[in-house]
């Protein structure tokens, strides 16, 4: 899909789709920026009618596997999700003392200057990529992905071993979000 093409997102649809911060940086190493993400995805499921079968939040992107209850809202909840999250992180490394913070604010303020719309910030990349899952064994295998993403990266070495992920909850475990829609293998 070329930049600024609009997507159409299907009624009762389920959509594997990628939310990736401008320039990648790592801005969800700072654990408080992560739980800003967790509890707006929480809210979003509480709030807004949004349905995750899967999440996984590295440290400069997040992967998530979603529907929405309600017929052609999914493109609003992650609309309302990006602005908040936005607003709400940039304004935490904004006011900041550490330096590493500053410069992050500064790399999202001039984002925002040279964005065509010239804003004071931007945060998300434009789009979140969202494919359509059309069978089950497809759904099953950007589920794994998605569960595998920390583990490709080299950053633990079982999938259960991320936090913020929703791979723990497919083990009956209690993972950080409880509302994931797990779904079952093919086979």
């Amino acid at each position: 899909m070329k930049q600024g093409q609009k997507q159409t997102i299907k009624k009762n649809a389920v959509y594997f789709m990628t939310i990736t911060v401008v320039k990648w940086v790592p801005v969800f190493e700072v654990d408080d920026n992560s739980q800003i993400v967790i509890d707006s995805l929480r809210f979003c499921i509480k709030n807004k009618g949004l349905n995750i079968y899967a999440f996984c939040l590295m440290s400069n992107h997040l992967h998530l596997i979603a529907s929405s209850t309600e017929p052609f809202k999914l493109v609003n909840v992650i609309r309302d999700f990006k602005r908040h999250t936005a607003k709400t992180i940039f304004s935490n490394l904004s006011e900041s003392q550490d330096a590493r913070h500053q410069k992050m604010a500064k790399i999202f303020t001039i984002e925002g200057q040279n964005y065509s719309q010239n804003v004071k910030y931007k945060f998300w990349q434009t789009g979140n990529h969202a494919i359509e899952l059309y069978n089950p064994k497809f759904t099953w295998k950007k589920l794994t992905y998605i569960h595998n993403n920390p583990v490709t990266a080299g950053l633990v070495e079982k999938p259960v071993d991320w936090n913020y992920s929703s791979a723990r909850n497919y083990l009956g475990m209690k993972g950080v979000i409880d509302d994931i829609i797990c779904v079952s293998h093919p086979d």
